[in-house]
C-alpha cells in the first residue's frame, strides 16, 4: 500500500509539472487553443486604455498584452475602478485577527492601490497614465441597475462616497452618475484607439458591471469597435490547473466557450514580465498564489466582440 502510494505521489507530481503531461490530460482543450486565431497587435502612436475593475485584474487578464503595446511604442493607460477593499479575509489577514478594526477595508484598499502602481510600473507604464476610481468593491452591479442619486453604501467599508484623497474624484458619491462621469473624464484625456474590458460573461458581478457601464459609454462615441474583451473569473476551477505552467496554454474558459476568442501568444520575457506585475499585487500572492500564477501560461486570450456565437 505505502508503494503504490509513493507510486501515486510521483504520477502526481509528474502530471501537475510536466507540459506533456498536462497537454495528455487535457488534449481537446489544448487544441483547440492552438487552433484560435492571432490577436490583433499594437502600433506606434496608438492609445491603449485597459478598464481594471480591481487591483491585479488588469495584470491577470492582460499583462502580456500591455507589455506587447509598450514594446510597439504605444501609449498605455489603466483606469481601476475600485480599490479592491471590499476584500475582508484579506483584511483580516492584514491585521492579523478574524475582526479587524475599524477602516480596514480602507487600509487595504490604499495598499492594493500602491501595488497596484508597482504592477503597473513592472509592466512599463509611468505612474501618470495610472487613474484610481475608488468606487465600491462588490458593490458596482447594485450601483449600476440602481440608477438613482441616493449613494450605494458599501457593506465592507460602511462608505458612500469615495474615501481615497488620491482618487479622481475624492468624495463623489457612489452613483452610477458619478462613475460614469469619472469614466467619461479619462476616456476624454486618454482618447482610446483601443479598450480593454472585461466581458459580460466574467462570473463577477463588478466585472460584470464594468463590462456594462463601458460598453455604453463607448457605444455614445461611437468607439465601440475598438473594443477588446477579457474574462478573469470564467467559471469553477479556471483556470487550470492552478500554479505555475509556463509551458502550457491558458484553456478556453467554461463560461466563455460560445465567445470567439483569440490568441496573444507571449515570449518568455513577457511570461516574467506577467509574474513580477502579478507578484507586485502581495496582498493578493498572499491569499492565493496558485490562483493568480495559472494566469501565467503561453497566451491570453482576448475576443473582438461580447456577443455569443449560437
Amino acid at each position: 500500500m505505502a508503494l503504490a502510494a509513493v507510486a501515486l505521489c510521483l504520477v502526481a507530481g509528474f502530471a501537475i509539472n510536466s507540459p506533456g503531461a498536462l497537454r495528455l490530460f487535457y488534449p481537446r482543450a489544448t487544441a483547440a487553443v492552438a487552433q484560435l486565431p492571432a490577436a490583433p497587435g499594437f502600433s506606434a502612436g496608438m492609445r491603449v486604455l485597459l478598464v481594471s475593475p480591481h487591483p491585479d485584474d488588469e495584470s491577470l487578464c492582460c499583462a502580456g498584452q500591455l507589455q506587447q503595446a509598450v514594446a510597439a511604442g504605444a501609449q498605455v493607460y489603466i483606469v481601476w475602478i475600485t480599490s479592491g477593499d471590499g476584500f475582508e479575509l484579506d483584511a483580516a489577514l492584514l491585521e492579523r485577527t478574524p475582526r479587524p478594526r475599524a477602516g480596514a477595508t480602507e487600509r487595504l484598499g490604499n495598499m492594493r492601490i500602491g501595488e497596484a502602481t508597482r504592477a503597473a510600473a513592472a509592466l512599463g507604464i509611468p505612474a501618470s497614465h495610472l487613474t484610481f476610481l475608488g468606487y465600491p468593491d462588490g458593490a458596482l452591479l447594485r450601483m449600476f441597475r440602481a440608477n438613482t442619486a441616493v449613494p450605494v453604501r458599501s457593506s465592507h467599508t460602511g462608505a458612500t462616497q469615495v474615501p481615497y484623497p488620491q482618487a479622481l474624484s475624492p468624495g463623489a458619491a457612489y452613483t452610477r452618475a458619478n462613475l460614469e462621469r469619472d469614466l467619461n473624464h479619462v476616456l476624454d484625456q486618454v482618447r482610446p484607439d483601443v479598450t480593454l474590458i472585461p466581458t459580460t460573461s466574467d462570473f463577477h458581478h463588478d466585472h460584470r458591471a464594468t463590462s456594462l457601464v463601458m460598453q455604453e459609454l463607448l457605444a455614445q462615441r461611437g468607439l465601440l469597435g475598438g473594443t477588446r474583451y477579457w474574462i478573469v473569473h470564467g467559471g469553477v476551477e479556471w483556470p487550470v490547473p492552478k500554479g505555475l505552467h509556463l509551458q502550457f496554454p491558458m484553456l478556453i474558459p467554461p463560461r466563455g466557450h460560445r465567445l470567439n476568442w483569440l490568441r496573444a501568444d507571449l515570449t518568455p520575457e513577457q511570461q516574467q514580465g506577467k509574474l513580477a506585475a502579478i507578484q507586485a499585487h502581495r496582498t493578493q500572492m498572499d491569499v492565493m498564489p496558485r490562483f493568480l500564477k495559472a494566469f501565467v501560461r503561453e497566451n491570453e486570450l482576448v475576443t473582438l466582440s461580447d456577443q455569443r456565437v449560437r
